[in-house]
């Protein structure tokens, strides 16, 4: 079959049972040919579940700080109405100065060396907030915590980008995007139970204890990243993959059309300014991290009067396994699809219309409950917003790196003002603005999405670029190569011109080395 690396060509024959197709409803590998299956389940073993574990961990931090404020954190240190949403800022600022320096940093540096070091450093981090005495020593924590953690989200939709296809992509980026969720949940669970029965043990107060476990448990998890992170197809050294897997990994990105990292320059980085790519992203990026209010959950709980400690930490877990469920149904469905744009789009809307019945607010009790939920169902955002521009910029392996970590920085800046006006603690849980500001900003994310993916499809077709069998644009030159005269395994989607339909029309060729030749020579 000519056009295809030979390493690809091993599972030519094979064909699922039906059985194997149905499950492969549910995760891909099972209707995958054996080689391709063993390789994609080697990459869920290892980088897949050490991400999510690693995510979960850092997680658990976040989730806490909430959770220890309202059980005894506040009382201890003397805390006013408004430092709550200071400490969120102070870890937003690190953030917003530590995100693009550290993915420039994870261009030159291996991310199996740089990612496990800098959650070393966050661990040490966390365990030190047990023994903050005062507001001061939260802010400083909390704003090199901030540092350490923003290299997590796009360092690893990066590596994560560079060894998974289109059909497997969306669901795994939702799975480690998801790991916020299990975090959550666990984080309202573990302070229950740390406060029922670590609290005043050996002098320390139950919110301390917590902090001292999660650091405890992420340096080990750490460790292990220096082993499980695969750095790059044609980088890397895992241990856990054969040379066999290695020249496999890069034959199927290759097969893609997926490039590899190349040099960084300044001169890159001014021809992305100059095009749409930077802003298509970011500003939908943007308006999904300043848009969050799930966090103001437990306040409503709490200022009910009826819930003790234990039900405040624990009823928001309902939302966190809601967002679970979303991620992976949206995300799946998105991947069986091809599709990113409709199933993002969705998830927006379930956003939107939290935000809208909570700017109502004067609503039945139930109808609120689940207008605090209902925010988690849109949790999808960011991983499927996040799998398209690997996709659409498959072109650019450093761009892919790079964006979400502007967006990161650019939404932490902004978040660390934010929350301070449009939701003072002193207005908890009823507030003025707040709510009807973010309705609005969701409104405005819908559209910058709609944008986006206008702005994809009129680039390829200015760029004269096709869609080959995986859904992803490579060039007609680069089709070309591969067919050497036989596109039998390269069914396309042809980007048409302005005077048909936006969406293309889906062409099976079945006379491809006819009509092929003819469309590349106009």
């Amino acid at each position: 079959m000519p056009g295809r690396d030979p390493i690809l060509l091993e599972d030519g024959d094979y064909c699922p049972t039906k059985y194997q197709r149905i499950m492969g409803r549910i995760w891909d590998t099972f209707e995958k040919p054996p080689k391709e299956r063993k390789f994609v389940q080697r990459l869920d073993l290892y980088l897949l579940l050490y991400s999510m574990v690693s995510f979960i961990i850092k997680t658990l931090d976040s989730g806490n700080v909430s959770n220890a404020f309202v059980s005894g954190m506040k009382e201890e240190l003397a805390l006013n109405q408004q430092e709550r949403n200071l400490f969120s800022t102070a870890f937003d600022i690190g953030g917003l100065i530590g995100a693009i320096p550290s993915q420039f940093i994870l261009i030159k540096i291996r991310p199996s060396v740089w990612l496990p070091s800098c959650e070393i450093t966050w661990s040490l981090l966390v365990m030190g907030m047990a023994s903050s005495k005062c507001a001061r020593d939260v802010y400083i924590y909390r704003f090199f915590i901030g540092m350490t953690q923003a290299v997590a989200y796009p360092g690893f939709s990066m590596v994560l980008g560079s060894w998974y296809l289109p059909g497997e992509l969306a669901k795994r980026l939702s799975l480690y995007d998801g790991s916020y969720t299990i975090a959550n949940i666990m984080a309202g669970y573990l302070q229950a139970a740390v406060y029922a029965t670590l609290n005043n043990k050996c002098g320390l107060s139950g919110w301390r204890w917590l902090f001292l476990i999660d650091g405890v448990i992420g340096i080990p998890i750490a460790v292990f990243g220096y082993f499980c992170i695969p750095d790059f197809p044609t980088t890397t050294h895992a241990f856990w993959l054969s040379d066999d897997h290695r020249k496999y990994a890069v034959a199927r990105m290759a097969e893609a059309g997926r490039k590899p990292p190349r040099k960084l320059t300044w001169r890159r980085v001014k021809y992305w300014v100059k095009t749409w790519r930077p802003y298509g992203y970011v500003f939908p990026h943007v308006l999904f991290t300043i848009t969050s209010t799930y966090n103001y959950f437990n306040l409503w709980l709490k200022s009910l009067g009826v819930y003790t400690v234990e039900q405040i930490n624990m009823i928001p877990t309902g939302g966190f396994a809601l967002g679970l469920v979303s991620a992976y149904a949206l995300a799946n469905l998105s991947d069986r699809t091809g599709k990113r744009c409709p199933w993002l789009l969705i998830a927006i809307c379930f956003r939107f219309l939290s935000s809208l019945l909570l700017a109502i607010w004067n609503i039945p009790f139930w109808l609120k409950m689940i207008a605090f939920y209902l925010p988690m169902a849109g949790e999808p955002t960011w991983a499927l917003l996040t799998t398209w521009i690997q996709e659409v910029f498959q072109d650019d392996a450093e761009l892919r790196g790079i964006l979400p970590a502007v967006g990161g920085a650019l939404g932490s800046g902004i978040k660390a003002g934010l929350p301070l006006l449009l939701f003072p603690t002193n207005q908890a849980p009823k507030y003025k603005f707040g709510y009807k500001v973010i309705t609005v900003l969701i409104f405005v994310e819908f559209w910058a999405v709609v944008w986006f993916g206008y702005m994809a499809t009129r680039e390829l077709k200015q760029r004269k670029m096709v869609l080959n069998q995986f859904g992803l644009p490579i060039s007609q030159e680069e089709l070309m190569a591969r067919m050497k005269g036989d596109i039998s395994p390269f069914v396309f989607e042809e980007i048409c011109d302005d005077s048909r339909s936006d969406e293309g029309d889906v062409k099976y060729i079945a006379d491809a080395r006819r009509s092929v030749p003819e469309r590349m020579s106009r």
